[in-house]
């Protein structure tokens, strides 16, 4: 998916092992002066303020920390490989202070009020959809509602004996751990979440929220590791997986056309004029942006009222921004959303192994009946289990990129943004009858 795995075609002029290995598609020599020119910069306090700035470190960063991880033993087998390095070592830069308070805080603001995170999703989300034959999107989505209720029931249950088992109330297990990391991320679960056990419970929401993020981060991590090793299941046991496809002879993949400059600008406006119209939706429909655009591209290119053109330029689009950028995000999110000190806060025994069961379960649950609906087991333990025990947008970025199926965007923000309504719409009714 991303450049840093390509590697050069020898010629007389290139014998050198140094410069035969390609970073980002440029020779060790070429990267490094980019990587000396980025530490330079911080060094000095020269480093341009806003997207220039911003942009250089998450891609230069991003990039070395996902090459040395797609190739650092056992993690890039069964860990992620760059994926889960380029989040948990931006986020160790941050941590151990390494990475300067002001370079922090440009990407932060980057990746949050410069919205790069919605508008790389806004390319996947498109790209991935306009780019899928029509029938399979409508074969497959009807299919996905059980597989997704029944990680919710497994995530639960998991939970429930888990926490039993260890002494932990089987109660608190499913309020405390299992809920919020089944509901969607921070701002469309954890949030509300706790504004919702505030009204019913009585403490402020900045209480349930320093109980709830605990387990939403640590609950990230095991969605991420585990997305990692289903990879790797998947190679070493074929059948129980498409590859990237949902369901045995149904290609959720786009096809793809021959590379064409003038489509990625037409590709990129496509991908914005979607995003802001679900903004505008959002206004009057009471759902999240990311669900609204969905289904407003999922329904337009089922009623095959979008030219095919346009249908080519999207998904060209999207495979230009997963190809470049997809570390680079990684590495901003390790940066504005993973606080590597709640991850380790929330480490004892007991609780670690809870959440484990609650990502498990999901993907167990996700797993298994969607092998009953006709589903890969792995695509669907992925997209309808993983993706709803992680952080929402960001998590299915780094769940995907750790199983290396990015093309399943659609099916994970499904999992994050309606799944994620959905839990909040269980918390809403459990709380009362079990607190009461």
């Amino acid at each position: 998916m991303t450049h840093s795995s390509q590697t050069a075609t020898a010629t007389p002029a290139d014998e050198s092992p140094y410069l035969k290995t390609r970073i980002f598609g440029m020779s060790l020599p070429i990267f490094a002066l980019s990587f000396l020119v980025l530490i330079a910069a911080i060094a000095t306090d020269t480093l341009p303020a806003g997207m220039i700035g911003a942009l250089m470190v998450m891609m230069v960063l991003g990039e070395l920390l996902g090459f040395l991880g797609d190739r650092l033993p056992i993690i890039n087998s069964y860990l992620g490989g760059g994926a889960i390095l380029a989040i948990f070592g931006a986020a160790a830069l941050v941590y151990s202070g390494w990475l300067p308070q002001d370079v922090t805080a440009s990407v932060s603001e980057f990746m949050k009020a410069g919205g790069f995170l919605n508008f790389y999703i806004a390319a996947l989300i498109t790209g991935s959809i306009l780019g899928m034959d029509s029938r399979v999107l409508v074969k497959v989505g009807a299919r996905f509602a059980l597989p997704l209720l029944c990680s919710v029931l497994f995530a639960a249950l998991f939970a429930m004996l888990v926490g039993w088992i260890m002494g932990f109330s089987p109660k608190d297990a499913v309020m405390v751990i299992a809920l919020p990391i089944m509901g969607g991320g921070m701002g469309a679960g954890a949030v509300p979440m706790s504004q919702i056990y505030e009204q019913l419970l009585g403490q402020p929401a900045s209480y349930y929220i320093s109980i709830l993020v605990p387990a939403l981060a640590l609950g990230n991590v095991f969605a991420i590791i585990i997305a990692g090793l289903l990879n790797g299941l998947g190679k070493r046991f074929p059948s129980l997986t498409g590859g990237g496809q949902m369901m045995p002879g149904v290609d959720v993949r786009e096809e793809k056309s021959a590379p064409d400059l003038s489509q990625l600008g037409i590709g990129m406006v496509i991908a914005l004029s979607f995003f802001v119209a679900s903004q505008i939706l959002g206004k009057v429909i009471p759902l999240h942006p990311y669900a609204l655009m969905i289904i407003a591209v999922a329904v337009l290119k089922c009623a095959n009222l979008v030219p095919e053109s346009i249908n080519q330029a999207a998904a060209q689009w999207f495979r230009f921004v997963a190809g470049n950028w997809t570390f680079a995000l990684l590495f901003g999110i390790g940066v504005a959303y993973t606080d590597l000190g709640q991850v380790i806060d929330a480490i004892t025994i007991t609780y670690v192994v809870i959440v484990f069961g609650v990502v498990a379960g999901a993907a167990f649950g996700a797993g298994l009946v969607g092998k009953l609906v006709g589903f890969y087991p792995i695509e669907s333990a992925i997209t309808a289990g993983l993706c709803m025990a992680n952080m929402g947008g960001t998590g299915d970025v780094a769940v995907l990129s750790a199983a290396n199926r990015m093309q399943l965007m659609p099916f994970a923000q499904i999992s994050s943004r309606l799944g994620g309504a959905l839990i909040l719409l269980i918390s809403s009714l459990v709380v009362p009858m079990w607190f009461a």
